[in-house]
């Protein structure tokens, strides 16, 4: 009997929908908080929630201002009776875990080695790593937490592209006469109002896709507050410059920006690329321009900055998945092809003339071409006609 190709094109078609699906489905987001890590063991399941409330009541505003998206809560449990309550707050990029981390950092705490930045006080430690930030509360503290918990923000999840970046402008914060733990980053209206600084969201306007930084400094003459303001564009930068100090009601003065202004304390401002930087406090003029005259923006020219045009992105998905399909129909039809092949050439040799080529199958056209061709007739005579052969007399 003859062998059944359909049988294998079915076979194929049949795997393509399943292997398109799995090659074109999306990432899934994977859990936060590990089962198990460093001789912790979790206990039961742990509490999910997506309202920013489960995390803090009170600051969940905050919270979804940096982009909050997901929490998780668990106990940790070890052989010798110690506890551990951990909850982990999931952002939307490392730059709304940063500015959570730094909105809860305070400036008594002690500065750790844990993740991208930790903080501790007492048996509670701080830290996040990626878009997560963890609140670890220890129901005993031991010599070892921190190697234990460095081991958990090794198995925390970490964003993929840009979204692990932070934001580049903080990079310009100086950091000699820094004081410790006193960084801010503020991403809206709320969290600013949080911060006691001469500025309101109306003269940053956050609506203009605008970021916070600032810190303190011990400077000679005194604590400073250096504030900066990062826009768009360098124009935009100057716009608002410009309404901060009518705002404040400064001219403008020749020192190249620098405003100052007398009888509310020091405010020194100016402008560098697109970032705005202002210097506050009970400060000397010199230790002012000092500390502002350190804030100086350099450019840096990337060639790999993604789109967030949609439909460009939908179109590189549907080459992608084009290239895909084609290349699996590819690998099919030569895996399809060797093991059809394959197979017959096994039947020829284990079976030969039983399963192919038999001969009451075999059908063949003959040409018979070993046949006689006459290619010379008898000869002809004078009136055309052939001449009969003369009898010997």
């Amino acid at each position: 009997m003859r062998f059944p190709r359909f049988l294998l094109v079915f076979l194929a078609l049949s795997c393509l929908p399943s292997a398109f699906a799995a090659s074109s489905s999306g990432p899934q987001s994977p859990s936060i908080l590990p089962q198990a890590f460093a001789g912790w063991q979790m206990q039961g399941a742990p509490h999910i929630s997506t309202d920013a409330a489960a995390a803090d009541p009170t600051n969940a505003a905050v919270l979804n201002e940096y982009r909050f998206t997901d929490l998780s809560t668990a106990i940790y449990t070890r052989d010798d009776g110690r506890t551990l309550k951990v909850r982990a707050a999931r952002f939307a990029d490392a730059s709304g875990a940063f500015g959570a981390y730094t909105f809860y950092l305070q400036p008594q705490m002690n500065r750790e080695q844990i993740g991208d930045q930790a903080a501790s006080v007492g048996d509670r430690v701080l830290f996040y790593r990626g878009h997560i930030l963890i609140d670890a509360q220890f129901s005993k503290e031991s010599p070892m937490s921190g190697a234990e918990l460095r081991e958990l923000a090794g198995d925390l999840p970490h964003p993929g592209g840009n979204t692990g970046n932070l934001p580049s402008f903080i990079q310009f914060l100086p950091q000699r006469e820094y004081i410790a733990n006193t960084q801010k980053y503020v991403m809206g209206p709320i969290a600013l109002s949080s911060l006691d600084l001469p500025l309101n969201a109306d003269q940053i306007d956050f609506g203009s896709s605008s970021e916070l930084s600032l810190a303190r400094y011990q400077t000679p003459s005194g604590e400073a507050t250096l504030v900066l303001i990062s826009y768009p564009t360098p124009q935009l930068a100057a716009e608002h410059l410009r309404r901060i100090d009518a705002a404040k009601g400064v001219g403008e003065s020749s020192q190249g920006g620098v405003s100052t202004i007398n009888g509310s304390g020091t405010f020194f401002d100016k402008r560098t690329g697109p970032i705005v930087a202002i210097v506050t406090g009970g400060i000397s003029d010199s230790d002012a321009k000092n500390l502002l005259g350190r804030v100086n923006y350099e450019a840096s020219v990337t060639w790999n900055t993604p789109t967030g045009n949609r439909e460009v992105h939908d179109l590189y998905m549907l080459i992608l998945n084009i290239v895909i399909l084609c290349a699996i129909l590819a690998g099919l039809a030569i895996v399809a092809g060797l093991a059809f092949g394959g197979f017959r050439i096994l039947m020829k040799r284990l079976y030969p003339d039983k399963v192919f080529d038999r001969p009451e199958q075999v059908e063949f056209i003959s040409l018979h071409l070993t046949e006689t061709i006459v290619t010379e007739g008898p000869p002809m005579g004078g009136d055309g006609r052939p001449e009969l052969p003369q009898n010997p007399s």
